[in-house]
């Protein structure tokens, strides 16, 4: 939070070989020395992947913070987009079967001893905010009290190679909605909140989820919809629950992932649901994009920007380059915000819109 507040990146320079690519590029990676004393600091009693040890220590601090018995009351939900996809690899010392979804999410569960199933939910780069509205169904329905949504993925060169054969990485660190952008920058995280009813177990941070909706336009397997079909179908169900309206909406944190057609869509999409005149950032320019949870660090972030009433720079972003305008926050700016809207797309048509409000005094 403190270097987005002070508008500075974490996309640096990296290089990955393996036995058919050689490729220089640029990300956003979580330090291993930093993670593995980080990791090792928990006094773990078996060996855990990179990836388990990135979703543990974020789940950690949350839990630690809840003070929760994890009991059959309380809920877990694994959101990721490719899970443990490096142990595919040749030379990994994991066994291929811990790649399953399921073997990754009961290794993370089991370290806490939760008491309930770990649920897994892999919806391409909508995971990890999709996660958190399907939290709140949970509680509304009465199945948990309380439910640790926990969002992660790598980049490997599984990942790098993949967006490489779409000619969708830039090879400078990203710009999202600049006319001069010419693709992502992918990034690694992992990100923990907890989703619950009980006003007792809130912070400063906290926020109300008034309103969410998610909508696949099945227009492509990896191709946005022109028309922005998903999105505005989505922004439309989340307003309508929230029951406010777009000008009560202090800022949009949206996807952004800077590639030609995403950001386009995007404009489209806002434009529709006439919302080209709020503010509107993304925060690829600093994290990078970290595929399913990427979501879930853009909704911690966007519920810091309220709590220190700050709209954060869309990083990256010089001039107009879509067909409808944007206002995209050029300049990180105090303003007294109590709401905003998170939203996310992803392959296979996928769309999510989820609508916070700051809690009241009552």
């Amino acid at each position: 939070m403190e270097a987005i507040e002070q508008e500075r990146s974490g996309i640096h320079p990296a290089r990955y070989i393996d036995d058919q690519h050689t490729a220089s590029f640029v990300t956003s990676q979580i330090d291993r020395e930093l993670l593995e004393t980080r990791f090792q600091e928990l006094n773990p009693s078996k060996e855990y992947t990179r990836l388990e040890k990135i979703l543990v220590c974020s789940l950690d601090s949350v839990i630690k913070a809840s003070t929760l018995k994890l009991d059959d009351r309380v809920g877990l939900i694994i959101a990721t987009t490719k899970g443990n996809i490096d142990v595919l690899d040749t030379e990994h010392p994991f066994p291929k079967s811990r790649a399953y979804l399921p073997e990754m999410a009961r290794a993370v569960a089991d370290f806490f001893a939760f008491e309930t199933e770990p649920i897994v939910l892999s919806n391409a780069c909508v995971s990890g905010a999709l996660a958190v509205a399907t939290a709140k169904g949970y509680i509304q329905q009465q199945q948990f009290d309380h439910v640790f949504v926990v969002a992660g993925d790598l980049v490997t060169p599984f990942t790098v190679s993949g967006f490489t054969s779409f000619q969708a990485m830039s090879d400078m660190p990203c710009k999202p909605y600049s006319a001069d952008r010419d693709g992502i920058t992918l990034g690694e995280a992992g990100a923990c909140v907890l989703v619950t009813s009980d006003r007792e177990r809130t912070d400063a941070t906290s926020m109300e989820l008034v309103g969410e909706a998610s909508c696949n336009d099945a227009n492509h397997i990896s191709g946005p919809s022109r028309t922005g079909e998903g999105l505005f179908r989505s922004i439309k169900k989340a307003m309508t629950q929230a029951n406010i309206t777009s000008e009560e909406l202090g800022f949009i944190s949206a996807h952004g992932t800077a590639t030609v057609f995403n950001d386009e869509m995007e404009s489209i999409a806002f434009h529709r649901a006439g919302m080209s005149e709020i503010p509107i950032h993304s925060l690829k320019g600093y994290l990078g994009h970290s595929l399913g949870a990427s979501s879930l660090v853009e909704l911690v972030v966007g519920m810091h920007s309220v709590a220190n009433n700050t709209l954060f720079r869309s990083l990256g972003y010089e001039e107009p380059g879509t067909s409808h305008p944007l206002a995209v926050i050029e300049t990180t700016t105090p303003k007294k915000i109590t709401t905003f809207m998170k939203t996310a797309s992803g392959f296979g048509g996928c769309n999510v819109a989820l609508v916070c409000k700051q809690l009241s005094n009552e």
